[in-house]
């Protein structure tokens, strides 16, 4: 693996969600966006702003593009800035690259949130706040790491983005809105305490032995099993909603 990393080829590039199709560079984005996890948290701003009496689809689209931007591009890209040591997407985007692009993701989102939050929903302003002090606490690994924890995770990006998605239609809290977090933030923390010995098991690929290649594939099922499960809920609810 070290040749790998040295010669600045992403050390995940054979990952279930990286196309196999492609240049290098375009590859590596598209694995970088981390897109079923993505996804999965996408999915919990669906599941908020669905669970609002009246729904505001243009709000809705745009709770959707904000964790776009802020969660799938600049917090994947952050972290690849803040890995410590193995950098598991190699080299092929320089340090210049990663902020960028973090920068103008995040500068985008919180435009298109700012609109909203000044003229419709100021209460959301608590959770753009906190999302962006968890987007480079967490990814950076700030205070010592201090905030670098599963439990944090699980809060960051999968109990915040439900009650944004229900802040963005409402302007307020419900106690409906506040268990359906807490039951997704699980969801998060399920996901992340699969995925760290996944991780740990895909690093040693070439040396796994068959009982590690069972396990492996099980991590994998149970990963795809999570973020598929939450996104198809998250369409479901948004048909039932517009078209039932």
């Amino acid at each position: 693996m070290a040749g790998a990393e040295d010669s600045g080829i992403p050390e995940r590039m054979n990952e279930w969600f990286v196309p196999t199709f492609g240049p290098p560079k375009f590859r590596t984005f598209i694995g970088l966006l981390f897109l079923p996890y993505t996804c999965m948290v996408l999915s919990f701003t669906l599941i908020g702003s669905l669970l609002a009496g009246q729904i505001f689809y243009d709000r809705l689209l745009a709770i959707v593009i904000i964790y776009f931007l802020g969660l799938g591009v600049a917090a994947h890209a952050l972290d690849a800035l803040g890995s410590k040591g193995i950098k598991p997407w190699g080299t092929i985007f320089s340090k210049t690259a990663l902020w960028l692009m973090a920068l103008l993701a995040l500068i985008i989102a919180y435009g298109i949130g700012c609109f909203y939050m000044i003229r419709y929903v100021p209460l959301l302003w608590i959770i753009a706040i906190l999302e962006g002090f968890f987007v480079f606490a967490y990814n950076l690994e700030w205070f010592g790491g201090m905030f670098h924890t599963d439990k944090w995770f699980a809060f960051s990006w999968g109990v915040l983005p439900v009650l944004a998605g229900y802040i963005m239609q409402t302007n307020r809290v419900s106690l409906s809105a506040l268990v359906l977090s807490a039951s997704m933030g699980l969801f998060s923390f399920l996901e992340i305490k699969v995925s760290r010995p996944y991780k740990e098991l895909k690093r040693r690929l070439p040396e796994l032995s068959f009982g590690d290649l069972v396990l492996l594939e099980r991590y994998e099922t149970i990963l795809k099993c999570i973020s598929f499960g939450v996104i198809f809920l998250g369409i479901g609810l948004l048909l039932w909603r517009s078209l039932g």
